[in-house]
Order: C-alpha cells, then sequence, then structure tokens
C-alpha cells in the first residue's frame, strides 16, 4: 500500500471511529430513555435494562455505522481540498480513480463490520431479545394469577380473581379497561383461562356481561357473552412465539424447510429478500462512503465553499434510500423477485463512476514533459 493510501485511510479511520461513537451514544440515549421507563415502569430491576440495552446494541451500531462512513468520507475529503492536499497529488498526475482506492479500502472495511453484525451479532442479538421479552411476558402473565388482590398490569386498567382453581382456571373475574379516552368498559365472567398464543396471551371470559359507560353521552350498555377473548398481548408481550425472519441465521436463509416457514409465518419472499439484504447492504455502504467522495471530487474548487456538492451528494443519497424503500415493496410479492436489492447498489455505483469520470475531465490534458536537448517555444537565445 501506498503511503498517500495509508494517510488518507488513517484518516478515514480516525474520523469514522470519532462520528460512529457520537452517533451511537447520541441513538442509544434515545433508545435507553424510552426502554428505562418502559421497563421499570413494569416493575423489572436494573439488570434486565441493561441487558435490554446491550442486545439492542448491534442493532443500532448497523444503523448508525453507514451514516458514519458517508460523513467520514465528506469530512476527510472537504479537509483534503481545503488543505490543497489533493490538487498537489493531481497536479503529480494522480486521477481521481487512483484517489479513490483508499476510500475504497475504507468502505470494505466498514462492509466487513457490517457483514460480521448482519450475519452474526444481530440474528444472535434479536434472538435472545425475543427469548427474554418472552419470558418477562411469561413473569408477568404468571403474575396476573394472584386470587383476592386488585392488579394493575397496565395503564388504565384492573383485574381482580377471586378464586383459582389447581387446574390453573380462574373462577370470579373481574376485569375493567378505561383506557380508550371517554369510555370504560367493566367485564365479569364466572370462569376464565389465560392462554398462550403467539401474538401474545389471551384471556378467555366464560359465561360472563360486559358493561360499556361513555362519559361523553352518560350511557350505559350492557351485553352478555357466553365466551369473549380479551389481548393481554398489548401490554404484557408476545408469548408462546416462533422465531421472526430477522432471529434467522444466514445459513437458514439459503435453504429454508417448510417447518421454517410455518415456524416463521414468513412467506419465501421474504426469507430471499432478508438473504439478499445481508449480502448487499454491506456493499451498500461501501458505496455510500465511495458517493461522498466521488460527488466532492466532481465539484472541484469553488469560491463559494464547498456546500453545494456536500448537498448534492446527500440528496443522492436520499434518492438511493428512497429507490430503495421503493423496490422493497416489490421484492417482498414474489421470491424471484429478490434481485430487486441489487438495484440500489448498482445504481449507486453508476453515480459514483459518473462523478469521478467527470473528476477526471475537468483536469484537461496533462502536459508534455519536455525532452532533454530540446528547445521550448519562446526560449531561443540571442547569444551572440
Amino acid at each position: 500500500m501506498a503511503r498517500l493510501d495509508r494517510y488518507i485511510l488513517a484518516q478515514l479511520l480516525w474520523v469514522f471511529g470519532f462520528f460512529s461513537l457520537v452517533l451511537v451514544a447520541v441513538t442509544w440515549v434515545n433508545r435507553a430513555v424510552r426502554l428505562f421507563d418502559q421497563l421499570i415502569g413494569d416493575g423489572q430491576p436494573m439488570l434486565v435494562f441493561l441487558e435490554f440495552t446491550l442486545l439492542s446494541l448491534p442493532i443500532l451500531i448497523r444503523t448508525v455505522l453507514p451514516i458514519a462512513a458517508f460523513v467520514a468520507a465528506i469530512y476527510v475529503t472537504l479537509a483534503l481540498l481545503r488543505s490543497n492536499e489533493l490538487t498537489v497529488v493531481q497536479a503529480a498526475g494522480l486521477s481521481p480513480w487512483r484517489l479513490a482506492r483508499p476510500v475504497a479500502l475504507f468502505g470494505l472495511i466498514v462492509a466487513g463490520f457490517l457483514a460480521v453484525l448482519m450475519h452474526l451479532l444481530i440474528p444472535a442479538a434479536r434472538a435472545q431479545l425475543a427469548e427474554r421479552q418472552a419470558e418477562i411476558a411469561q413473569n408477568i402473565t404468571s403474575g396476573l394469577l394472584q386470587a383476592g388482590v386488585f392488579q394493575h398490569p397496565g395503564e388504565g386498567l384492573t383485574v381482580f380473581i377471586s378464586e383459582i382453581t389447581q387446574e390453573g382456571g380462574l373462577r370470579g373475574v373481574f376485569l375493567s379497561d378505561h383506557r380508550a379516552a371517554g369510555q370504560r368498559i367493566d367485564y365479569t365472567a364466572r370462569s376464565a383461562l389465560i392462554v398462550p398464543e403467539r401474538s401474545g396471551p389471551k384471556l378467555v371470559m366464560i359465561d360472563g356481561f360486559a358493561q360499556i359507560y361513555d362519559r361523553n353521552t352518560g350511557q350505559l350498555f350492557t351485553t352478555t357473552f357466553g365466551d369473549f377473548t380479551y389481548d393481554l398481548g398489548a401490554f404484557i408481550g408476545p408469548a408462546g412465539r416462533g422465531r421472526s425472519v430477522q432471529e434467522l441465521g444466514t445459513r437458514d436463509l439459503f435453504a429454508p424447510s417448510a417447518a421454517l416457514l410455518e415456524e416463521t409465518r414468513a412467506s419465501m419472499a421474504q426469507l430471499r429478500y432478508e438473504l439478499a439484504s445481508r449480502i448487499v447492504d454491506p456493499l451498500m455502504a461501501m458505496a455510500t462512503a465511495l458517493l461522498g467522495f466521488a460527488v466532492l471530487m466532481a465539484g472541484g474548487f469553488n469560491r463559494l465553499g464547498f456546500w453545494r456538492p456536500v448537498l448534492l451528494a446527500v440528496v443522492l443519497l436520499g434518492l438511493t434510500q428512497v429507490l430503495a424503500n421503493a423496490l422493497t415493496g416489490q421484492a417482498l410479492r414474489a421470491p424471484e423477485r429478490a434481485w430487486l436489492a441489487v438495484v440500489p447498489l448498482l445504481t449507486a455505483l453508476a453515480i459514483i463512476a459518473a462523478f469521478l469520470a467527470r473528476a477526471a475531465g475537468r483536469r484537461g490534458p496533462r502536459p508534455r514533459p519536455a525532452i532533454a536537448g530540446t528547445a521550448m517555444p519562446g526560449a531561443a537565445g540571442n547569444d551572440r
């Protein structure tokens, strides 16, 4: 590796590490505040909060790394342009294509980090996080099984159970739901059962009636029912669920079995697109870094500053992401459309090639070196 490549690569890695740390910290704090309110409000200990934040960290890092790579490429390229370092090396004969080599190498390093995250760490973290959520949901559900106590498992919800049988059945159940604005619903049932399901535990009340009170009109409506199912998963969480597509290992995505499709309740198109995304997204981070570099190189020197090329690079990056989002819906409709995940990457590479070609064209023809012993025009002597 040439000394120039090492010099530019070192600056890119240093700036990338700084911005990654800052962006991850800011994103983590915002998420941790919401998670803290949710878990501590449910009575969970601090260790559970720390475990959940650590498990969510790989997902946050995966979101931040492409942005940090783009910002690092913009920042370092601007610094080299302002100090005229790139002008000097181009005057020495190095083309923009040659100067893009350390940026491409930097992008490959970032892509390697993302590949490890997406193929190994994120599926494992999601699986562990889902398992811990199911355990907490089971603990909260078992906490409802207390006879003779008014309990408040969620805001605006009150549950009372008069008796619990040895088989786990509930007798004398009262449930009051006043979460909806201007309305309160009271359920009373002779007996009930808590049934775990994939979407969350369900409270099946048998032989009861419901009272619906409208606070706006002051009217009270009553109705009886033979059996009624109340969804506890809305405030307790999932239970009895299978793995999601994001929790599957990459090896499982290559040849999914019928049992795996039944467990995840996902289509073959979803699995194919998830596999394609895990391959394409790391390479997209490399294209993101090259995009910022290429646009600034094509912009050249401007007395008004470099804000226009920077704004153009941000707009192009946003349009590439919009294209990726638009193609996602099409790719999820059929398994044979999974190749659409590659279109944003190819589009970004085409834009990069166009801007680098423009930057190379702006340099103009290189002056030919004078041949020894050949007099330059206008340099003829008038010695006598």
